[in-house]
């Protein structure tokens, strides 16, 4: 397996980019966890449960532990989904949204310029999000194996 394979540099630039946001973050009383959350609910839109643990990478469990931490310092608020009145949607409250703001404003002076300038973060997005999209539609390959002694 070559050195620089694909899962390779991928998990190496994940682990680069946290430890540098998690130093950006030092100091600001928010996790690098707590930010994944916040960035997501700043789209405004406001997110099941489940679909946040999913997109932020977290058990149930310990999302729920984090979403009452920042419900319980005024940044996120639940809300009944007028859609379907079973589930509950978490939105940033306008605390919360301001709060996100400023974090956001650290994170971006702090974060590193691609080189080749205007469009390569856009580039690189795009192929990422390209990439999450087709391994989500080919599944786990674990499922697709054929049972013992078949």
């Amino acid at each position: 397996m070559p050195a620089d394979d694909l899962a390779t540099l991928l998990t190496r630039a994940e682990r680069l980019a946290v430890r540098r946001l998690r130093a950006v973050l030092e100091g600001t009383g928010c996790t690098v966890d707590a930010w994944r959350v916040l960035s997501l609910l700043a789209d405004g839109e406001g997110h099941g449960m489940t679909a946040i643990a999913e997109r932020v990478l977290l058990p149930p469990p310990t999302l729920t532990r984090l979403v009452d931490q920042l419900v319980d310092e005024g940044l996120v608020h639940r809300r009944v989904d007028p859609l379907d009145r079973r589930r509950v949607l978490a939105a940033l409250t306008p605390r919360g949204t301001e709060h996100w703001r400023r974090l956001d404003g650290l994170v971006r002076a702090d974060g590193p310029e691609l080189p080749g300038g205007d469009g390569d973060e856009e580039v690189l997005t795009a192929l990422l999000a390209r990439l999450i999209t087709r391994l989500e539609e080919v599944g786990d390959p674990s499922a697709r194996r054929l049972p013992a002694g078949t």
